[in-house]
């Protein structure tokens, strides 16, 4: 799933010392919390999957709402792909990597 290289790059890159780290942070974990909602406890790599393609609809929403001063850390990129790498780890068919 190519959508996993760019997950795995954002994770590392969540992290990084920045001026917006900390609203970066937020914005990932806001992102955790819509995908709590989104594809509930139990879930596959296919419907992260699913959900990504649809995250454009949702996740400038999310990231305004928690960081509304910082649209730096708006960037997908970095926010959205390292939550996503995140709950990729715990998805019922991961692979250990």
């Amino acid at each position: 799933m190519a959508s996993m290289f760019d997950w795995d790059a954002g994770e590392r890159r969540v992290g990084e010392a920045s001026p917006t780290r900390d609203a970066r942070l937020r914005v990932m974990s806001a992102v955790e919390d819509e995908l709590r909602r989104r594809v509930g406890s139990t879930y596959s790599l296919r419907d992260l999957q699913v959900a990504y393609q649809g995250s454009s609809r949702w996740f400038f929403e999310v990231a305004e709402r928690t960081a509304p001063g910082t649209p730096e850390a708006w960037d997908p990129s970095v926010a959205l792909d390292a939550a996503f790498a995140r709950w990729a780890r715990n998805a019922k068919d991961a692979v250990a990597r």
